[in-house]
């Protein structure tokens, strides 16, 4: 995470337990589930709460209640995902395309960057998504069908896809 930005954090909860949201000046540019690999530190990030949070935060925690009640398909957020590589961007950013409801595979991801020998690579950078749900890397599964691989735990990537009707 880039210390030089103003970064404000808010945590909810969820039926998958709690979540932490970050935002920088410039978008939403972290969600993750507690105890979750690649969690980062909290530190030079400060706590706010309610109306105190700018807007994409409350934003943020709106939506991610309407979709785990049903209500909500798409996310309508600001993102800042500058803090991966270029390479990560380009990732996270073909994730954003997969459809609600709808899956992917690792092997389909490369080929919509047009490396299609990266598919080892694609993994890694899916796996360091700073933004779960909202940037849906439980939408890609093994190219077999296989779930594999999330960061949250498989057993949310399974619930996650259940809510979706994916599974």
């Amino acid at each position: 995470m880039n210390q030089s930005q103003n970064l404000q954090y808010t945590t909810c909860q969820s039926p998958l337990g709690e979540l932490t949201l970050l935002a920088s000046d410039k978008g939403l540019t972290g969600m993750w589930f507690e105890r979750q690999e690649h969690l980062p530190k909290r530190n030079h990030w400060q706590r706010c709460d309610g109306i105190e949070c700018p807007a994409v935060l409350q934003s943020a925690v709106l939506q991610l209640n309407e979709y785990f009640t049903g209500k909500l398909t798409h996310f309508d957020l600001a993102l800042d995902l500058t803090n991966g590589t270029a390479f990560q961007q380009s990732v996270w950013r073909t994730l954003l395309r997969i459809p609600f409801g709808h899956t992917t595979s690792y092997a389909e991801i490369s080929q919509l960057i047009n490396n299609p020998k990266a598919v080892r690579a694609v993994g890694g950078a899916i796996g360091r998504n700073p933004i779960g749900i909202i940037v849906p890397c439980h939408r890609v599964i093994g190219k077999d069908g296989s779930l594999t691989g999330y960061a949250g735990g498989l057993d949310r990537k399974k619930t996650l896809l259940r809510l979706e009707s994916a599974l």
